[in-house]
């Protein structure tokens, strides 16, 4: 089978490149012919070609914006959030193999285009205005480098500040850079009509957007402002789709997108926003600038926090666009402390987390040893995703950390006067010299790394094992089993006295206890096969008993560690000496794992309670650092006899 896919967010930065990834990687994996494109904010790159499309069994669109779906006709088309390509990467593959995706057809709608049409019908607004955002931020951001790079490397000290002398080199490039910052209204509005209407409310939404920001329309020394473009890009959009809709001669037809559409909408924008919306939008806008430039004391310190909150709680989600483009406007208006405060903020989670991972590594496994450097350089470059591995792994505790060392760190920021001039954050800002007060900016973002990272691993009091992958499989030794368990008979307490030295899986495991064709299609029913294996070689004294250990383990969390892999655990008197029962899924199981993937690989632990502390975690250990190797995992999956199972498992030790 060969597959497509397109990947896009609405920033075009870190979701793009890593929905792009985990679908190449899964592809991979499955042995599946896979080509990704994605839309990123340098444009499109790896771009799908006519023969690629031709030769294609099925497209996917993982996307948070539009992505033109007309070349795909006559295509298996599945359509998703960007999201869905970071975290079910091979559900999506599996989905074209079970033939559960439609046919594409240029001008009707399919079962993927009503669902597509449903998730843009629940949230609309946010959906329209990031598409805005995504191509407003290049012109904020090569302005408002341009600007200060101008200022560093050419501006002189003066009484009033650093001022660029007239006629000079660095003149003309501020000149440059202050041209590509006066495009951010007209842009953000023009793409937000753009997604609402199509291409006809292109022109009217830039045209109002450009009437937003330019005062004189309507007779005002202050300007709409961002708040303004943001509504003359809706206004255009919805006035475009409303006028799509009149019935028109067919004679009309043709030539109503690229003439009468476009020229009626910009009319219609332009004097509603010249005779009605300018004014008192202008007021409101001015009014807020006045209001956020008097904030003082406890005023001030409470709009970092809730900025600071806003930016790290979802990591790049709709609250972090929000705040973002919150202080986008206020740099348009002069006031760069909201910017100071956010481009603090952006870089806390990701290097938080990588340091985090660099003082304790123990806490990690080797897999998020790995993605913490990743995390780490990241946040270098204020890009606030780098984080959202270790909060999809381990939500309760990351996030809370984060959000609490990104309030701490633009806390410290707005009250020590950070600014900054362009439309981005982390360190890299500071270095090419955007920010003011450049000290205080890397002492409140350090402090706020620091709260993060040591926030985050005092919450970690569970150990986890190595390499315990996406679900963290961890095992607490205080952990009790349930009370409701017989007291074993002095029998039973012989036998587990007599339990053996594990030194490598195989020995506490053989043939009986693996099974290559699991029949369960649900978890709780695999899990009844399993312990039904286990009660057969004679490891349990009571399988309800052993079976309420299991479950509460699972009701504390799921046991998937991701990557298709399960490993049920539960220490029990009803167990008389350690064991695992492997047993592998052809389809796959929902075990509720954060990364969405099914388990195929299944490993049932069962240790007596008394062998909880040395045992279990010895038996978990080694499973879980040899299940990391993809090679040794792959191997399993494609092992369908028991002989063949053991002969792998004897490399675990």
């Amino acid at each position: 089978m060969k597959l497509l896919a397109v990947t896009a967010c609405p920033v075009g930065i870190a979701h793009t490149y890593m929905a792009a990834e985990n679908i190449q990687k899964a592809a991979d994996e499955l042995g599946i012919d896979m080509k990704v494109e994605t839309q990123g904010s340098i444009g499109a790159e790896n771009e799908l070609t006519a023969a690629d499309i031709e030769s294609a069994d099925g497209i996917i669109i993982a996307s948070d914006k539009d992505v033109s779906k007309e070349r795909f006709a006559g295509k298996r088309l599945l359509a998703v959030g960007v999201q869905e390509g970071i975290r079910r990467p091979e559900e999506l593959i599996r989905r074209f193999e079970n033939d559960e995706v439609p046919v594409y057809k240029a001008g009707m709608k399919t079962a993927d285009e009503v669902k597509d049409e449903k998730k843009r019908k629940e949230n609309p607004i946010y959906r329209h205005l990031m598409n805005g955002v995504s191509y407003m931020i290049p012109f904020i951001v090569v302005g408002g480098l341009l600007i200060a790079i101008a200022l560093t490397l050419g501006g002189e000290q003066t009484e009033g500040g650093i001022v660029i002398p007239d006629g000079s080199f660095w003149k003309q490039v501020e000149a440059i850079g202050g041209a590509s910052f006066a495009f951010m209204v007209p842009i953000l509005a023009g793409y937000i009509a753009y997604s609402i209407a199509d291409r006809p409310g292109l022109a009217p939404g830039i045209v109002g957007g450009y009437i937003a920001a330019n005062g004189s329309f309507y007779g005002t020394e202050a300007n709409a402002g961002f708040i303004g473009g943001i509504i003359a890009g809706f206004l255009a959009g919805y006035i475009v789709l409303a006028l799509k809709k009149i019935k028109v001669p067919k004679a009309m037809e043709p030539v109503m997108p690229i003439i009468f559409l476009p020229i009626i909408g910009t009319i219609i924008v332009g004097l509603l926003f010249i005779y009605v919306i300018g004014a008192p939008v202008s007021a409101l806008f001015d009014g807020l600038t006045t209001w956020l430039e008097g904030m003082q004391g406890a005023s001030s310190i409470l709009l970092a926090i809730i900025l600071g909150g806003m930016i790290a709680v979802d990591m790049g989600g709709p609250f972090n666009k929000v705040a973002f483009l919150f202080g986008v406007g206020m740099i348009a208006e002069g006031n760069y402390a909201i910017m100071g405060a956010i481009a603090v903020a952006i870089c806390i989670p990701p290097i938080g987390m990588g340091l985090a991972t660099f003082i304790n590594r123990k806490k990690y496994n080797p897999a998020e040893i790995e993605a913490g450097k990743a995390s780490f350089t990241m946040g270098l470059f204020g890009i606030t995703e780098g984080a959202i591995p270790f909060a999809a792994q381990d939500p309760l505790r990351v996030i809370p950390s984060i959000v609490t060392g990104s309030m701490t760190g633009a806390v410290i920021a707005m009250l020590s006067g950070v600014g900054d001039h362009v439309a981005h954050g982390g360190p890299i800002v500071a270095v090419l010299g955007a920010v003011d007060n450049v000290l205080m900016f890397f002492v409140a973002a350090a402090v706020g790394v620091v709260v993060t990272a040591f926030m985050v691993n005092a919450l970690k009091k569970t150990v986890s094992v190595e390499a315990a992958g996406v679900g963290e499989v961890a095992m607490d030794e205080e952990e009790e089993a349930p009370a409701s368990e017989p007291a074993p008979s002095p029998e039973e307490k012989e036998e587990t006295a007599e339990k053996p030295e594990v030194e490598k899986l195989t020995d506490i495991m053989d043939k009986d206890l693996i099974e290559v064709n699991l029949e369960g299609a649900a978890r709780d029913a695999v899990i009844d096969e399993l312990i039904g294996k286990l009660d057969d070689k004679g490891v349990l004294s009571s399988k309800e008993s052993y079976k309420e250990a299991i479950l509460a383990r699972e009701a504390e969390g799921t046991t998937s560690m991701g990557m298709n892999i399960a490993i049920p655990h539960g220490k029990s008197d009803a167990v008389k000496h350690p064991a695992v029962v492997y047993g592998r899924s052809t389809e796959g199981v929902d075990w509720n794992s954060m990364d969405g993937t099914a388990a195929r690989l299944i490993f049932m632990i069962a240790v007596p309670t008394e062998a909880a502390g040395d045992a279990h975690l010895k038996i978990l250990q080694m499973l879980s650092r040899k299940l990391m190797d993809n090679d040794f995992r792959n191997e399993l999956l494609e092992a369908d006899s028991k002989e063949g199972v053991y002969e792998l498992l004897e490399q675990v030790k």
